[in-house]
């Protein structure tokens, strides 16, 4: 099993900053990549940006060139940097972490969430 806790949302004006942070703790070592997902109300949930063991990094379009990825290895943490917030980016935002199964889909973990609020 792997446990992921977040931490770092709250409430911001637009053009602001949040850096949101993920503690991953347990199997971690199976885990190939890692990331954050954001929803809001009656929409799915939707991939921001994931870094891979190998250091590979995908963004978001609606993110990309505000919003950075990055991790601590050392210290089983996952880091999302946002600048320039703006109000679409009201959402609760999600860890996650996936482990190969072997299979065409794998095993997702979740953290509990953290809202980022951002005001106009």
């Amino acid at each position: 099993q792997v446990q992921l806790v977040e931490s770092g949302g709250g409430l911001v004006q637009a053009g602001g900053s949040l850096r949101l942070s993920c503690a991953a703790s347990g199997s971690i070592l199976s885990i190939n990549e890692m990331g954050w997902y954001r929803q809001v109300p009656g929409k799915q949930r939707e991939l921001v940006a994931a870094i891979t063991s190998g250091g590979t990094t995908n963004v978001a379009d609606s993110v990309k060139g505000r919003f950075t990825i990055s991790r601590d290895v050392a210290k089983k943490m996952v880091y999302l940097q946002m600048n320039s917030l703006k109000p679409e980016d009201t959402a609760v935002y999600y860890c996650n972490a996936k482990r190969p199964t072997g299979g065409t889909v794998p095993r997702n973990y979740w953290g509990q969430g953290t809202q980022v609020t951002v005001s106009s």
